[in-house]
């Protein structure tokens, strides 16, 4: 048996035009609302760049319901970047098409590979994400759309 390489968690933030960011969390570290606060802003910058003149009326935000989301200080960041949020209740699979549809395809591309290192799965999982049509994206801000 060959040793994993462990686990590590990704914050994915995506549209209708496909992928705006990846965030790869540093082991030892967790989300928390400075952190979570801090991709936000980051997230704003990648929308200027990436989204330049398509973000006339504002984001429409959606996430779950984690603790670093619900913190004061994360809505305070939201509201000081414009960031208009849509209600997740908790347990809602109309409200997590990312969890329905992204994260199970992209699970099912890295099964049973043998990674030796974080870049490889890294890599993996980008390059994945990467070879998704545009109607993969489509299709997950209409099930958005639709709340």
């Amino acid at each position: 048996m060959q040793k994993s390489t462990g686990k590590f968690l990704a914050s994915i933030f995506l549209d209708q035009d496909g992928i705006l960011l990846i965030d790869y969390l540093p082991k030892g570290q967790t989300i928390n609302a400075e952190y979570y606060s801090s991709l936000l802003v980051y997230l704003k910058d990648i929308l200027k760049e990436k989204r330049r003149g398509k973000v006339i009326k504002g984001v429409l935000f959606l996430h779950d319901s984690a603790p670093s989301h619900r913190a004061l200080a994360t809505q305070k960041k939201l509201a000081y970047l414009g960031f208009s949020c849509l209600v997740h209740p908790p347990y809602s699979p109309d409200l997590a098409p990312s969890d329905y549809h992204l994260f199970p395809g992209l699970k099912k591309q890295l099964k049973g590979r043998h990674s030796s290192s974080d870049a490889d799965v890294t890599a993996a999982a980008e390059t994945w994400l990467d070879g998704q049509h545009s109607e993969f994206f489509e299709w997950l801000a209409k099930v958005r759309a639709t709340v």
